[in-house]
């Protein structure tokens, strides 16, 4: 395989999870009778750009279905934290009624309702039917397609250029990131900004958060890859912002090539920190493997010690995430008898690989399991808080990343 970014061959391996179905790929009770579609999970480096990615075996549009079943609204501290973004963003760079608003990777209109709310004219690029449908029921106006050049020149015909383009946890899952920076860099009016939100590479490898690994996301990045592939394409990153979402993030801030906006000292110290901690040579990616495996053995081991001293365990968060998690350790629903989630899109479904059944709340409060598995780490303290009933029956919470936690 040849890196999607600058062509070159591929022969370090950052980390193999073994063979996974689709992350998102929940079943029916009909799909249980059916054969499941499984590729290999293996995790490649560049060594000329370093850029970190998933071997090609599914493409796009089998991942990212009609029934696509990740809706964002239902973490109310994601809905926090894009009304934040929003507020700040709309002063920082004084948006009005004669401005527009582009989202690449809408999904269900969870931040566009906020621009929306404001006046500003606003428009969400989703490709997944079932998230798009969300976003035009509270009014948000969707072109349902995946964004690249040739969208980005449909709506420049369309006089749809942007002051604002945000994408938030799409660049990983871009295909082609060369195709979709470039469209940024067309769309963007001059003076614009584009803000992108994405994971962290130095905070996955530092938490060895591998269950964050998945067919879904194509790419993981660090600051200086993005920085060079942006500046391919003539958009300059002048701020960037750490973030504690999803095990930590970074926002960046792009614009065109000598554009208005000074460069701040955040963007250098960032740069400066990944070359320290040695994201450009090969040994920083050495060893992942093994925290991964002994990540996967103590959860398969508490499960295993739980069930031979008669614990009931349950799981909470039908997480992208927590797919990964279960299927590298090879857990069913012998040892997990059931996952817990708010969606009404996965309820009444099963987990892809393990068939683990997915519930409704009602379902613990009855089984009143001495453990609960929390899948989606990153949001633990707001599950906690949702699920503070479970202290009154002596339960305990548990989760593996990044490394086993019973509290």
């Amino acid at each position: 395989m040849d890196c999607r970014h600058c062509g070159s061959h591929l022969s370090l391996t950052f980390v193999d999870l073994g063979t996974a179905p689709p992350a998102n790929a929940y079943l029916t009770s009909t799909d249980l009778r059916k054969p499941e579609l499984w590729y290999p999970l293996r995790i490649l480096v560049c060594t000329e750009c370093w850029l970190v990615q998933t071997e090609d075996y599914a493409n796009a549009e089998e991942l990212f279905r009609e029934d696509y079943a990740y809706f964002s609204s239902y973490s109310q501290s994601w809905l926090d934290h894009a009304a934040k973004y929003v507020a700040e963003t709309v002063d920082q760079y004084h948006l009005d009624h004669n401005s527009r608003v582009v989202e690449l990777a809408s999904n269900d209109g969870y931040l566009l309702q906020y621009v929306a709310e404001r006046g500003i004219p606003c428009v969400g690029v989703e490709p997944t039917a079932s998230t798009a449908a969300k976003a035009r029921e509270k009014g948000i106006d969707v072109i349902q397609e995946f964004f690249g050049t040739h969208l980005a020149s449909q709506m420049i015909d369309r006089s749809m250029q942007a002051d604002l383009i945000v994408a938030n946890n799409v660049l990983a899952h871009v295909p082609d990131v060369n195709d979709f920076i470039a469209g940024i860099a067309m769309l963007l009016r001059y003076g614009g900004v584009a803000t992108l939100e994405f994971p962290h590479l130095l905070n996955l490898v530092s938490y060895t958060q591998f269950d964050t690994i998945y067919h879904e996301h194509f790419s993981y990045f660090s600051f200086g890859t993005v920085v060079r592939i942006f500046e391919k394409y003539g958009l300059y990153i002048f701020d960037v912002k750490e973030l504690p979402t999803h095990g930590g993030s970074l926002r960046i801030y792009a614009q065109a090539d000598r554009g208005p906006h000074i460069s701040t000292v955040a963007v250098n110290e960032l740069l400066r920190r990944e070359e320290a901690a040695g994201l450009s040579t090969m040994t920083y990616y050495s060893g992942f493997q093994q925290q991964a495996d002994k990540i996967k053995d103590d959860l398969l081991t508490f499960l295993l010690d739980a069930r031979s001293n008669g614990r009931r365990v349950g799981a909470y968060g039908a997480a992208a995430k927590g797919s990964t998690l279960i299927n590298y350790a090879g857990v069913r629903s012998d040892l997990i008898p059931y996952v817990v989630d708010k969606s009404p899109a996965k309820k009444g479904k099963y987990l892809p690989g393990s068939r683990i059944p997915v519930v409704d709340i009602e379902r613990l409060l009855q089984d009143q399991p001495h453990y609960i598995v929390i899948l989606p780490w990153n949001i633990r303290e707001e599950i906690e808080a949702d699920l503070r009933v479970v202290r009154n029956w002596g339960g305990r919470f548990v989760t593996a990343i990044p490394k086993l936690t019973i509290w």
